[in-house]
């Protein structure tokens, strides 16, 4: 039986300007609206003519080119149960699913955004913010 391929993270620093020749038909519209600049990807498989990222539900056929690896890997990645750290006193830790993994390239690390009760919870939080749930 075949290993499974290492998640591989990156950037894809992809904007209408560039033009659509790096992102597969299929792909196109629901790329465009997903704003990719400053997003982390997992790299889950490649082709010759393409590779395949995914973002929180979503996969996507981008072309090579533009995309940049990670070595750092976040603590924390798409799926994954969260809750917050140290709440404010008197209020609930926020619980939830890691539905949007931010990267900021200044600092060198990822912030997340956690969908709860099926609702994106409009606060960004920071690795230390949050532990596994």
């Amino acid at each position: 039986m075949a290993r499974p391929k290492p998640v591989t993270y990156g950037l894809y620093s992809w904007t209408p300007d560039y033009g659509f020749r790096y992102i597969h038909p299929a792909n196109r519209r629901t790329f465009e609206w997903l704003e990719p600049m400053g997003k982390l990807f997992e790299k889950i498989d490649e082709t010759e003519d393409w590779i395949l990222l995914r973002y929180d539900e979503q996969q996507f056929k981008v072309s090579g080119e533009l995309f940049t690896e990670l070595h750092d890997k976040p603590p924390f990645s798409f799926g994954d149960l969260v809750e917050e750290a140290n709440p404010e006193p008197g209020r609930p830790a926020h619980r939830g699913l890691i539905s949007d993994v931010y990267w900021n390239e200044a600092q060198h690390r990822a912030s997340f955004q956690l969908v709860e009760k099926k609702r994106k919870v409009k606060r960004v939080f920071e690795a230390e913010e949050l532990r596994l749930g």
